[in-house]
């Protein structure tokens, strides 16, 4: 069992950067694929990053690629996510996400483990 709780979440300008970290509670969270995901008002939760448990292999969405970057520190349980050059359509709920096979899938489905989210607002 895995417990996520996000956190770094606010309001910036455009044009502004964020940094977004997931606490993990569990033993085993070193050995998790890791993800993050986001929900706009409206809108299905969507992919953003994905890590791999070495923290070696990486993939993003298509449109954030040089916008955002992913990290995880297996000794602290954490994994993070650098925003910049924030843009208005950023704006969401973005949530951080556990997959326990290990597996390597950029859908929300094969994730077992989420946390509650935390807000980003960006304002134009």
């Amino acid at each position: 069992q895995v417990q996520l709780v996000e956190s770094g979440g606010g309001l910036v300008q455009t044009g502004g950067s964020l940094r977004l970290s997931c606490a993990a509670s569990g033993r085993t969270f070193s050995s998790y694929t890791m993800g993050w995901f986001r929900q706009a008002p409206g809108k299905e939760r969507e992919f953003v990053a994905l890590i791999s448990w070495s923290g070696g292999t990486t993939a993003y969405a298509d449109s954030l690629k040089g916008r955002f970057t992913i990290s995880r520190d297996n000794a602290k349980n954490t994994v993070n996510l650098q925003m910049n050059s924030l843009k208005p359509e950023d704006t969401a709920v973005y949530y951080c996400a556990a997959d326990s096979s290990r597996g390597w899938s950029t859908s929300r489905y094969a994730m077992d483990y989420w946390g509650k989210g935390t807000l980003v607002t960006v304002s134009s």
